[in-house]
Formats: C-alpha cells, structure tokens, sequence
C-alpha cells in the first residue's frame, strides 16, 4: 500500500482577470460526496490574449507522504490559497492534477462549509456528514468539539449571528476533531485571539503527531518552524524550494530582506500596510551620547529613533511598537509604548520617536525590525522587515569574557549559596 497522501503532477490554475473561476460551495460539496478520491486532470483553454490571464499556479508537483506536516510559504498572492483551494476541489484546476488519499478536513476561509441559517450544533453534524462520517461518529466527538471552541452557550445560535471569530473557532474544532485523514489550514487561524491560535497549533501539532497529514499555510514562521519538518516555498504560482523547513525558511525571510533593501528607504517603501494615519520614514540608531550608530553591542544602552509623518494633521491616541525577530522569523522582543504606559495620546503632524532601551539584551547575532503603529486601535502604518539590526559581542555581565552558546536573550541574574537550615 502507498504511503503517499497527496500528489500533485504538472498542477496550474489559469485565471481570466475580472473572471471569477470555479466552483460554488455547493458544487464543491457535491464533488466531495460522489467522488472523495477523484483525479483532477485538466488541459488549459486556448488563450487569444495573455495579457487577459494571470497562472495562479504553474507546474506545481510534490508529494507529502501520510503522517508528514507541510507548511506552505510566501508572500501575498504567491498561490498558496489557491493550491488549498484545489486541493479541497473548490476550485478545479486548469493543467494537470492532484491526487488526494484519505478523508480531507479543511479550514480556508471563515464560514466555508457553513450554513448561515443553521446553528451550530447542525453545522457541525452538516461538516461531518461531508466528510463522509455517520451520525454515531460525529455524536461520540460532539461534546469534545464544542469544549475546544469554547462557544458553548452559543452553540444553539444560527451561524449567520456568529462573529467571524466565533464562526473560525467551531470551524477549526469541526475540521480538527473530526479524525480528517489530512487537515488543510489557510491562514484563517490569524481570526482568533492570540490564545486560541496557540491552542490551535497545539492541536494541530497534536493532529500531526498521531500519524495524520498536515498542510498549513502561514506567514507565520514560527508557527511553520514549531510544526513543519517540511516547508514549501512557493512565489508567483510556482515552487521556489521544497526542504527542511528551517532552510527554506532562512532562504525565505532572506530574500524578503533582500527585496525590501531594493525599495529603499522607509519614506519610499509600498509593502506596507495600514490606513496611513502614521507614516514612518526613517529608523537610524544611537547610542547612549546621542552618536548615530549602525549596530548595538550586548547589554549597552541603545535608542531607535523613528521619524513619522501624519499627513498633515496630528493625530491622538496613537500606540507604536517595534518587533524584532531572528533569522527565522521569531519574535524575540517586543519594545511598545503600551506595555510601558508610554501611549501618545497627541502627536503631531511630524517628529521624532524615542524608544530608549538601558541595556539591550540580545545575543550577537544579525536580526531584524519590524515597525507598527495605530490609531484609536486601528492598524496606521505597519512594515515588516524595515530595517537590519546587527547586534555585537559585549561585556553585558562585566566579567570580561565572551557571550557564546546562551541562547537568545540576556537578563540581570546573580546566583548564591543559601546556608543550610536546621
């Protein structure tokens, strides 16, 4: 017997701009029960003008082997929906095919597979009921579904009064509980709060870890890191590198550096996000005699300085924060003006803004920043990957020696003997 999960050959999607293309829920529903194993075979249309068609995806061909977890990588409009879309046979593909062994369960968008005008209770026995599971299954996994959504006085409620988080949660419940050979995860995950994320990449971890099948989709690194053995990289519809999910990740994040470095300064950057209440253009460093410097040595003082510009008007209530993450992707530190109680409650239309950090606590290493701001809690300018951060080797506990194999961070700590007590 195979031990081959999915298999896709030579696999495209050619869509037609301003054309919507594929399948309806229903139809998709209905491919699901008559034919839960199908090939999907096609051949591209004949094409009079290119410039009208856009290839979604482009010869795309691996295999994920039964139990392996998968994460799929890269930017916005790379093909990474798409190929879940495919894979899920909502959409159908133009060239090619793909092969699917096993009962899929899957979470692309919010509300997928629900019926607004049932409740919750019937959606959850509708999803099973798709997956091809018979009602003493799904009975026997209720209880467990509802618990991990945590929306049990909700649960009797039509989905069309859910919020979208509400609506994410028993939608991911459903697809992880109902023992779905593979689970295929979009990004969705990003809906919920912080604490119902790490609960969902634990179960999902959970899922991986029974023998099962994974795809998820995230920009996420850490998430891809914490879950995946293997990472696909995909860019314009095409597979960049299929590896080692630590290595395609470090490829990855390196050129999406290397990409925001040619758009030049902070002022001229387009990959940004944000209604532009707050504009960021310039991030310089300096140390503690108010010297611009281009790095930081472990335990020094540092300041990152960050002119801003509001369009001409000032602005109140506003809240600015910088990550700073590892060549993986990692968050590692978290400098806000929120955690501190240090929120602008007016700006004006532009200046200067001071984060000041007494002794910095990184290992040397090379890193990089990621900016943030908001308005009265609406995302006002945000841009990862805005600037490097090369940190040194320094004397943070004053001993003289050199700070090697310690880890990420650094604290203040001492150690002592307490005398022993009769």
């Amino acid at each position: 017997m195979s031990d081959i999960a999915i298999r896709t050959q030579n696999l495209g999607k050619l869509y037609r701009m301003g054309q919507y293309i594929g399948y309806s829920l229903r139809e998709g529903m209905m491919d699901a029960f008559l034919a839960p194993f199908r090939r999907l075979r096609r051949h591209p249309p004949p094409v009079s003008n290119q410039n009208d068609y856009i290839w979604a995806l482009k010869d795309i061909s691996f295999e994920v082997k039964q139990g392996e977890a998968v994460g799929i990588i890269g930017r916005n409009g790379a093909g990474k929906t798409t190929l879940l879309r495919v894979l899920t046979r909502i959409t159908e593909p133009t060239e090619g095919y793909a092969e699917i062994y096993g009962r899929v369960g899957s979470l692309l968008e919010v509300g997928t597979g629900f019926h607004a005008e049932l409740t919750g209770r019937e959606n959850i026995y509708l999803n099973g009921a798709v997956l091809g599971m018979k009602k003493k299954e799904i009975d026997q996994k209720f209880d467990e579904i509802v618990a991990f959504s945590e929306i049990e006085r909700f649960i009797d409620t039509p989905m069309k009064r859910f919020s979208s988080g509400m609506q994410m949660r028993l939608a991911f419940s459903v697809a992880a509980h109902l023992e779905p050979e593979i689970l295929l995860v979009d990004e969705v995950l990003a809906v919920g709060d912080a604490a119902f994320q790490k609960k969902c990449l634990g179960k999902m971890g959970n899922v991986a870890g029974e023998g099962r099948t994974v795809l998820l989709v995230s920009h996420r690194m850490e998430a891809i890191m914490g879950l995946c053995s293997r990472a696909i990289w995909l860019d314009s519809g095409s597979i960049v590198t299929d590896g080692p999910a630590d290595k395609v990740v470090r490829e990855y994040l390196s050129e999406v550096s290397r990409q925001a470095e040619m758009q030049g300064t902070l002022a001229e950057r387009t990959d940004r996000a944000g209604d532009g209440r707050i504009r960021f253009t310039e991030l310089r460093l300096r140390d503690s005699m108010r010297h611009s410097v281009d790095s930081v040595a472990s335990g020094d003082s540092i300041e990152f300085v960050l002119s801003y510009t509001t369009a001409g008007k000032p602005v109140r209530n506003a809240s600015v924060w910088l990550w700073i993450r590892d060549g993986y992707g990692r968050r590692l530190l978290c400098l806000w003006s929120r955690l501190t109680g240090d929120d602008f409650e007016y700006l004006p239309p532009e200046g200067e803004l001071v984060c000041s950090v007494p002794r910095f606590p990184l290992v040397p290493g090379s890193y990089s920043i990621d900016l943030n701001s908001s308005v009265n809690g609406i995302k006002a300018d945000k841009i990862d990957g805005a600037a490097k951060l090369e940190v040194d080797t320094g004397d943070f506990f004053g001993t003289g020696r050199p700070l090697t194999d310690i880890g990420d961070s650094l604290c203040e700590h001492s150690w002592r003997l307490d005398e022993a007590r009769d």
